[in-house]
């Protein structure tokens, strides 16, 4: 009985890891040709992903959802790393002030996303029609 229980335990883990794969393959994609092609727009993908894990916290819960798209994803697309990297670049060329800028401008505007993305999600959760239970 304990061993079924342990394999189906590691069943679900296995699965779970599969999803947030999945998600985490397309956010590291999208994430290194912004950095290609937009070197500029780590603020943009990092705001982004705020506004999108906002949403994803305001709908109803949906576990897979969550791992797919919000630890998945947005935790591929979305680094702090890579903010960090962006601000201690600029301060060693001696934009301090730039630095300060950049990590004010982020923050304030991941903040502002993630509560639109939030707000928005508690509204369409508002307007689904309530799940019956089996």
């Amino acid at each position: 009985m304990a061993e079924q229980q342990q394999q189906r335990s590691l069943n679900a883990e296995l699965q779970e890891l599969l999803i947030v794969g999945l998600g985490a393959v397309p956010g590291a994609l999208l994430r290194w040709q912004v950095s290609l092609h937009w070197a500029d727009r780590h603020v943009l993908v990092n705001v982004v992903g705020a506004a999108l894990l906002g949403l994803l916290a305001g709908l109803p819960a949906a576990p897979r959802r969550q791992l797919l798209v919000g630890i998945g994803f947005c935790g591929s697309l979305t680094t702090f790393s890579s903010w960090m990297l962006d601000a201690m670049r600029l301060m060693s060329a001696g934009g301090v002030i730039e630095a300060l800028g950049l990590m004010g401008l982020t923050l304030g505007l991941g903040l502002g996303a993630a509560a639109l993305g939030l707000w928005i999600g508690q509204r369409v959760r508002l307007l689904m029609p309530p799940r019956s239970e089996p």
